[in-house]
């Protein structure tokens, strides 16, 4: 059967479906009704906004691409050389939105999701391809991004890394919604449109303690004083405790409290309470208050954290990807580094183990003064020195003030690091670090810092490659080597 053919008659079949909806309870009448519908829906249905597309790539956001007369149309599910029949859900000037009706052409690369919530859940955006072809792509969007928006090109190509595929989320955010139609409150991500709080009992990626959490986590907070004022809830798993931090609007009674207890002792959970903003959370028992930690053995490091303080998703690949940074920093018993935007000290502390003083940057307060905590745990105080300060606004005379660092590591929110390239460019060279790594989770933000770091710093960019930080979702994470 020609595509054309197939096409039409994938469009028939919907037609069919509308046309049964209507029909009475008359069976002569509901065949007659059944007939008209089918065929009339499948005859319009032509003339609508349907389309066969060949799919060439996918986007950032992992969404197929494909073009139509000249313009560019995202599908969402279709994959890089499949053929779809596509049907046109927003249309803009410069692009279209479809929805994939019908596979016509299947790539080799698809996979069977195994989670039962894929394509509605917004946690997951690529579960339907193969997890090496998933790496591949992420691959081609760093490469892509360095060269069309950085006009730069690593040396070399930087062999991913790699950690498990399924229940690496340590760290997630749940949304609640109370819906008494469907047993009380709803815990999970979003769906993919942002309104609705997907209807899940399990979660692939959550380690499998925590996904077996949310059936009776309903159960439990359905139970509670005020359920409908309860809008999100926050996992933050360390190596030996899993902490929950609930977020309520309305103050808790002495049964809530007693009920979050009981399930805590059954379900051996942690509980965090926060009434207001992030800095109101605390333990619900307080000799939880300091249990939370994640350790890094390669260099016999244990790093305290609260839930709200930020920390990688995924502590296996964050021991890999500490060990790839410093091998690639190539940092001597001699070397001054400086780590900007240290956060916790997740890459200070194992940088002080092995250079002769690292200078930590942060513009959280909160976070410094944890990273000052650990360091003097560790006796490690009087390598390390953490300072708080907007790296947002940095120029070249404070860089200079800082003094001359031998390597630089800088690790920047999605935002990038634009002042901190641009006040190195402005530096003289011999004024500059002989070596930086950049560790990002934006290939837009990396490329475009790239670029100053290349055409305007007399900068080279040795290596790159991905970091696959977040399997079956198109978020990248990446690491580049500049040297000079």
């Amino acid at each position: 059967m020609c595509s054309t053919a197939l096409a039409a008659f994938c469009l028939f079949l919907p037609a069919v479906r509308k046309a049964h909806c209507k029909i009475s309870d008359s069976p002569s009448f509901a065949a007659m009704q059944l007939r008209h519908f089918a065929w009339q829906d499948a005859y319009l249905g032509f003339y609508r906004m349907s389309d066969v597309l060949l799919i060439e790539s996918l986007d950032l956001e992992g969404r197929g691409v494909a073009h139509k007369e000249g313009k560019v149309v995202f599908v969402e599910g279709a994959l890089p050389g499949e053929e779809v029949l596509a049907e046109t859900v927003r249309s803009k000037d410069s692009y279209d939105k479809a929805r994939m009706t019908a596979l016509l052409k299947a790539s080799s690369q698809r996979a069977e999701p195994p989670c039962p919530n894929f394509g509605v859940c917004g946690g997951c955006a690529m579960q339907h391809l193969e997890p090496s072809a998933q790496v591949a792509v992420k691959q081609r969007v760093l490469e892509d991004s360095l060269g069309h928006i950085g006009k730069v090109k690593p040396g070399r190509v930087l062999a991913p890394l790699h950690g498990p595929y399924w229940g690496y989320r340590y760290r997630a955010r749940f949304s609640m919604r109370y819906v008494p139609k469907k047993g009380g409150v709803l815990v999970g991500f979003r769906e993919k449109n942002g309104r609705y709080v997907v209807d899940m009992t399990e979660c692939r990626v959550l380690p499998a303690k925590v996904s077996a959490l949310l059936a009776p986590l309903r159960t439990c907070l359905a139970g509670l004083s005020r359920p409908d004022r309860l809008p999100q809830i926050e996992l933050a798993m360390g190596d030996k405790i899993t902490t929950l931090t609930l977020r309520h609007m309305e103050p808790l009674t002495g049964e809530d409290i007693q009920r979050l207890q009981d399930f805590g002792q059954e379900h051996d959970i942690s509980w965090w309470l926060q009434p207001k903003g992030p800095e109101t959370a605390h333990p619900l028992l307080r000799e939880d208050a300091d249990k939370l930690a994640y350790a890094l053995p390669e260099f016999d490091l244990r790093m305290p954290y609260r839930p709200t303080d930020f920390t990688q998703v995924n502590h296996d690949i964050n021991r890999s990807l500490i060990s790839r940074a410093l091998t690639l920093l190539d940092v001597k018993p001699e070397h001054r580094v400086a780590d900007l935007f240290c956060g916790l000290g997740n890459f200070s502390l194992p940088l002080a183990r092995r250079a002769a003083e690292v200078v930590g940057i942060e513009g959280s307060s909160t976070l410094t003064e944890r990273a000052g905590e650990a360091a003097l745990a560790h006796d490690l105080q009087d390598k390390a020195k953490f300072t708080t300060l907007n790296l947002f606004e940095v120029d070249v005379q404070w860089l200079r003030d800082l003094g001359h660092f031998d390597r630089m590591l800088i690790d920047p929110p999605r935002d990038g690091a634009f002042a901190v390239a641009t006040a190195l460019a402005q530096l003289e060279k011999h004024e500059r670090p002989e070596r930086l790594v950049y560790v990002s989770c934006s290939p837009g933000t990396l490329a475009r810092d790239a670029g100053v770091l290349v055409h305007q710093g007399g900068y080279t960019l040795e290596s790159a490659g991905v970091v696959n930080m977040f399997p079956h979702t198109a978020h990248v994470e990446s690491i580049a080597v500049f040297t000079r």
